[in-house]
């Protein structure tokens, strides 16, 4: 069994780069919705340093409400905000000899392609325009990812470590109390089904299958390093190998 296991980073949380000896590949902040260079340089440098892989982690241009505010954007106004940040990060990542890998939208943005088919049609417009080459990251089952290869590009499917679902697949929003599981040891449970059975556990009960190519943890909570300390030692445990997902075809 393996794993890619990932986290989000260069937004200005306090375990960068302790994190990155930890993850197998990292998302990193475009800066619309968190950091700035002096967090988004420092972290492409971790990550190259631990032989980490790197995305582009882009948001809606909201850093009021750290990205997670559903917005409506006509498509010229998108394509310039994702672009914009798209050329951005990796210019910073070339800097330091580094290519990215990936592309994961961040918070609402991520949230909306799951589900809105022509909100997903225009990001992967996009992203065909900036590299058509780079996988897109999104949430298991999600629109998007149906989508993008439907059009022949590369997915990575993602599962939540630490967050709740619905039983339609779905991500239990963060404006409910019991969106974001904050126990360690139920977050790692939760971890190992996925990996194991190929399910994960409904708020309802229910059991919801999920294809798990990559498991994320955040890295801007208070318990992020505890957490990613503990679930890489009971993954090693259980004979779980940690690794970037390769999405060769």
């Amino acid at each position: 069994m393996q794993i890619d296991l990932n986290a989000d980073l260069g937004e200005g949380g306090a375990f960068d780069r302790e994190l990155l000896v930890l993850v197998s590949s990292a998302n990193i902040s475009c800066g619309a919705h968190a950091g700035d260079r002096s967090t988004i340089e420092p972290a492409i440098a971790y990550a190259v340093e631990r032989g980490v892989r790197i995305g582009a982690h882009p948001s809606y241009p909201d850093r009021e409400n750290f990205g997670r505010l559903a917005m409506q954007l006509p498509f010229a106004s998108l394509r310039q905000h994702l672009l914009m940040q798209l050329h951005y990060v990796q210019d910073l990542a070339c800097e330091q000899q580094a290519t990215l890998s990936h592309i994961k939208p961040h918070g609402a943005l991520y949230n909306q392609l799951a589900k809105d088919q022509q909100l997903a049609e225009a990001f992967i417009n996009i992203v065909q325009e900036f590299n058509p080459r780079l996988p897109i990251v999104g949430l298991a089952g999600g629109v998007v990812l149906q989508l993008a290869h439907e059009k022949g590009l590369n997915t990575i499917s993602e599962v939540f470590a630490d967050r709740r679902y619905h039983n339609d697949g779905s991500l239990v929003a963060r404006s409910e109390a019991n969106a974001v599981i904050e126990d360690v040891d139920e977050a790692i449970v939760q971890s190992l089904k996925v990996i194991k059975t190929g399910h994960i556990q409904s708020v309802d009960g229910s059991l919801v299958p999920v294809l798990a190519n990559t498991l994320c943890v955040h890295g801007d909570s208070k318990i992020a390093l505890e957490f990613a300390q503990k679930l890489r030692q009971c993954l090693e445990q259980e004979g779980i190998k940690i690794a970037a997902h390769s999405t060769e075809h």
